[in-house]
């Protein structure tokens, strides 16, 4: 039976992933708490528009795309206090509220890392400093598209990639939200409407093509395995795919009413055709 094994959330746009027990999928479709605040460059602190919707693309941020040093960080954000600690290497870099002089602080810190790594010649580019932190570290809104998604792949998918690169690769390293076990390898793409999750019905959406931010390794920050060639050339894939996005779907119990989301928890069973 595929059941769900690790669950996910990414406070901060780009940062450490947080391992937890439980989700909780809004009823906009998205999970509490993931990515509520993000790191944007200085001609990049409001959002664009994409089809009516407020959108961030990660581009003009931090992003492990562009800079995956920021791998290395480990990161913690406490929802009910508002207070976000980031540390390297064992020590604390910074820690802050969401108050004017906490996200200056916060934004100073890690741009001082950032300088001192192999990207750092990137955050000078005309238009890039001074960082600020968005966000209200209440709506979950820097995901990669502008209508969000749920996010999930298959632990097979990432087992048949590890043994392709002859290497063991990380979960982490996709930043999903929802990692299945017991299923097969590639089963996450061929998924076609319905997937329920627990109790939680979506319906699928596209598959995620994936960039850069995969070959960072996810405790060290340096590019350590070649994943977009070894999902193509391994996999006969014409772009490197790995996961699949949900949306919100009809209610198993009642198929007529509003979709309000709910929770997800190591151990759902999920079904998916």
């Amino acid at each position: 039976m595929a059941h769900v094994v690790s669950l996910y959330r990414h406070p901060i746009k780009g940062f450490t992933a947080e391992s937890v027990d439980a989700l909780t999928v809004q009823a906009d479709g998205r999970i509490a708490g993931d990515r509520v605040l993000a790191f944007r460059f200085a001609d990049a602190t409001t959002p664009e528009d994409r089809d009516g919707l407020d959108y961030w693309p990660k581009a003009k941020g931090l992003s492990l795309q562009d800079f995956p040093a920021l791998a290395a960080l480990r990161t913690d954000y406490d929802d009910e206090r508002q207070r976000v600690r980031i540390e390297h290497a064992g020590s604390i870099l910074v820690e802050a509220g969401l108050d004017d002089a906490g996200r200056i602080e916060l934004a100073d810190a890690v741009t001082d890392f950032v300088l001192g790594t192999a990207e750092g010649r990137r955050i000078q580019r005309p238009g890039r400093l001074p960082l600020t932190l968005v966000g209200d570290g209440v709506t979950s809104r820097f995901q990669d598209r502008a209508r969000g998604y749920v996010s999930v792949h298959t632990r097979s998918s990432v087992s048949a990639l590890s043994d392709a690169l002859g290497m063991d690769v990380d979960d982490r390293r996709f930043r999903s939200n929802i990692v299945v076990g017991d299923a097969d390898a590639w089963s996450e793409l061929d998924w076609t409407g319905e997937v329920i999750v627990g109790d939680i019905a979506f319906d699928t959406a596209g598959p995620i093509v994936r960039c850069l931010a995969t070959h960072a390794n996810p405790d060290t920050g340096v590019r350590d395995a070649k994943v977009l060639k070894t999902l193509t050339a391994s996999f006969a894939q014409d772009e490197p795919t790995l996961g699949r996005l949900l949306l919100p779907g009809a209610s198993p119990a009642d198929a007529s009413g509003s979709w309000a989301g709910g929770s997800i928890r190591i151990g759902d069973e999920v079904r998916g055709r």
